[in-house]
């Protein structure tokens, strides 16, 4: 009996979320504790570590998008198996940098694979495992593009470097699964600075999951 509940965090690239995401764990973590699980994908144990290091090497450019699609399927499914269905069933919150809505608008639209096909791929690699709550942090792909170049020199992979076009779809792809899940995926404006985008967003956690983050609002705010 999975207990817990896992708040995933999505966005193109250059949205900002990594950032938030830390910043929303050092105003969260003293109060959650040990209750408090992050994560990231692909990535979060041994397995699925190496996997990511092969998927975002710039030097793999022969690599099929079929093989791509595959490789974040796996490391998703060492990811829940070994440490996102253990925190659950602990009761614990867990906070994910990225999960299957990424592969959707990354492989399914971006890469032209299909956003079914890669859905039902990752329905089998996760045995239906959905977020309980996904923020999505938008904006405009040339906007995080500009944000990539001038921030992240030392940390660009092999999906940044991407035609602008590959951009558009994979945010286009975003905005469907907001449009078909708004229940569960809830926008952010990522262009505003960094402040309001956390306090946005811990608004909407707050909101949502009350049990995590109901005396959280104000003083974090």
């Amino acid at each position: 009996m999975l207990t817990g509940k896992l708040i995933t965090f999505e966005g193109p690239d250059g949205a900002g979320k990594t950032s938030a995401l830390n910043a929303i764990v050092a105003k969260i973590a003293p109060r959650l504790g040990d209750q408090l699980v992050v994560t990231r994908e692909p990535g979060g144990n041994q397995i699925s570590e190496a996997i990511r290091r092969i998927i975002l090497d710039r030097q793999n450019t022969a690599m099929d998008d079929r093989t791509e699609a595959l490789l974040y399927a796996a490391a998703r499914r060492q990811h829940i198996v070994q440490k996102i269905q253990p925190a659950l069933a602990q009761g614990k919150l867990v906070l994910c940098d990225r999960y299957i809505d990424s592969s959707i608008a990354y492989q399914g639209a971006g890469r032209g694979i299909g956003e079914q096909a890669v859905y039902d791929m990752n329905q089998f690699a996760t045995e239906g495992l959905n977020p309980d709550l996904t923020l999505y942090f938008d904006v405009a792909a040339e906007v995080g593009l500009k944000r990539i170049q001038t921030h992240r020199q030392n940390e660009i992979n092999r999906l940044d470097v991407e035609a602008l076009s590959f951009h558009h779809r994979v945010q286009a792809a975003y905005l469907r699964l907001l449009a078909a899940y708004p229940e569960r995926i809830k926008r952010l404006d990522a262009s505003q600075p960094l402040d309001q985008v956390v306090a946005q967003a811990i608004a909407v956690m707050t909101t949502q999951l009350p049990q995590y983050f109901a005396t959280e609002g104000k003083s974090n705010e």
